[in-house]
């Protein structure tokens, strides 16, 4: 796949303050001392809300960044509303990793046609002859995965969390949760976000669509409008009209939801992390939040759904155990997993961390009638990725506590100075984790337990909770895959 072929390079548009997004950030800012205004989102339906919502009211702008996007009901509501957008004269640009997209490259190819949309593949893999062939044959480089995830209009406000563009994250699925978080932030903090965004944009490695495919016919994207215009329009209004007339969005519109005003900051890898072999000079995001957690004084928060410490990890949080911080890490049981080598990598290092002090949970299977407004699945599975700090500090984004986003990917987030919506989110997973999690802990045998209270009564559980026996020697068995791709 070339990287050196001719594409233009363009900038965010900073002068955005007629917009409807640009007022209200700018009278947003003069209230509150220059700092920027965030609302945390939770639940699923609300965060495609917001999005919708952004691309309804953008005016000039909106640059999306993911790491995948699937063909499914929330890709396709995604992709019609994108459309719509640019109708009204919006300038699109949409950045996505190529590795596990699997929105069809013909769809992309269609609203790439609009001429206010431009859809560029970060490090794509050749289309010709067979995907997974080509990706191992060019592994070294296709292995390096942009997982940066913003969602940006006007250089007024911005969506940043873990959440990717498909059904999952905004639990639209029937059958399961998934469990996601992100920040929607109004204010002088995403002039930070639209120039990272622009950094990737603009890399080599981010190839135009129209590149990797051949050209489509001048009139296929009225022609594909029409084909799929019935469908596509039922489920559009379906799930447009549910996700704006959430509690979430009322509550905004009643003040009863203020924006919380906070200094913040971006903290993000550069492009060039994927083009340089791996090494701790490039693990910037990595770097600058282990130097914010180790000014910690008091109590250290750690939620990822991927936890591989490796030895580095365990002497980290044993030191701040010992300088008397409280540690505690919450992500995935192997029942709520999934990614079962992930869990094996983690695994081997439960009990260095239970040992160094740390108070260890692991999500229940069946936590998600738990974790919802109203009654839905039990199924339950952790993509929440956040670091509290002190009751103070937030950080949110899309880093993962493993050796692939630390070492491998590039990764992005916020890190927010606010006491009161670190305090309100710490205070809210405390509360939950009796009925979400098992606590881990060590026997008089050394043997681990899992403690937890099921149907308000106190249980023990020696093995790997809610699994059966085919899935435990999985998790065995896949201990042989190198930790180093965790």
């Amino acid at each position: 796949m070339p990287h050196d072929l001719p594409k233009s390079s363009t900038t965010y548009i900073a002068e955005t303050g007629e917009t409807h997004f640009g007022r209200l950030a700018k009278e947003w800012a003069g209230k509150h001392d220059g700092k920027s205004g965030f609302l945390p989102i939770g639940q699923g339906m609300d965060a495609l809300g917001a999005r919708l919502y952004v691309l309804e009211k953008a005016d000039n702008s909106v640059d999306l960044q993911y790491f995948l996007m699937k063909d499914d009901t929330a890709g396709k509501v995604m992709l019609h509303a994108l459309v719509k957008a640019a109708d009204r004269g919006v300038r699109i640009r949409f950045l996505l990793d190529d590795v596990f997209t699997t929105a069809p490259d013909q769809n992309l190819l269609l609203i790439n046609q609009h001429p206010n949309i431009e859809v560029r593949l970060f490090n794509p893999i050749s289309r010709r002859g067979f995907r997974a062939l080509n990706f191992v044959g060019n592994f070294r480089r296709a292995n390096r995965r942009m997982h940066n995830k913003s969602f940006t209009a006007d250089n007024a406000i911005s969506i940043v969390g873990g959440r990717n563009i498909a059904d999952e994250y905004f639990q639209l699925k029937e059958t399961s949760v998934f469990a996601d978080f992100d920040v929607l932030a109004l204010g002088p903090v995403v002039s930070e976000i639209s120039s990272s965004f622009d950094d990737f944009w603009n890399h080599k490695l981010a190839i135009p669509i129209e590149q990797l495919s051949e050209d489509l016919a001048a009139n296929a994207l009225e022609e594909k409008r029409k084909q799929v215009g019935e469908e596509i329009n039922a489920i559009y209004s379906g799930i447009y009209k549910g996700a704006l007339e959430s509690q979430f969005f009322k509550d905004i519109e009643s003040g009863a939801q203020p924006l919380l005003a906070a200094d913040a900051r971006v903290m993000v890898d550069s492009p060039e992390k994927l083009v340089n072999s791996v090494g701790i000079e490039h693990m910037a995001l990595a770097r600058d939040l282990r130097d914010v957690i180790a000014e910690a004084t008091k109590e250290v928060m750690f939620i990822s759904p991927y936890y591989v410490p490796r030895k580095n990890g365990v002497e980290f949080v044993r030191e701040l155990v010992k300088s008397n911080i409280k540690v505690i890490v919450i992500t995935n049981s192997l029942a709520s997993n999934n990614h079962v080598p992930v869990h094996s990598a983690y695994s081997r290092y439960r009990k260095d961390v239970v040992r160094a002090g740390v108070e260890l949970f692991e999500t229940r299977a069946d936590a998600g009638r738990f974790t919802q407004n109203t009654d839905g699945p039990e199924e339950f599975t952790l993509h929440t990725k956040l670091v509290l700090i002190d009751r103070r500090y937030l950080f949110v984004g899309s880093l993962n506590l493993d050796p692939r986003s630390i070492d491998i990917n590039a990764e992005m987030g916020l890190l927010i100075d606010s006491k009161e919506m670190a305090g309100a989110i710490s205070d809210a997973v405390k509360t939950a984790l009796p009925k979400i999690t098992y606590e881990i802990v060590l026997n008089d045998k050394d043997k681990l337990e899992w403690h937890g209270v099921v149907d308000d009564i106190e249980t023990i559980e020696t093995k790997e909770p809610q699994t059966g026996a085919w899935l435990r020697f999985k998790a065995w068995f896949m201990k042989i895959a190198p930790e180093s791709q965790m």
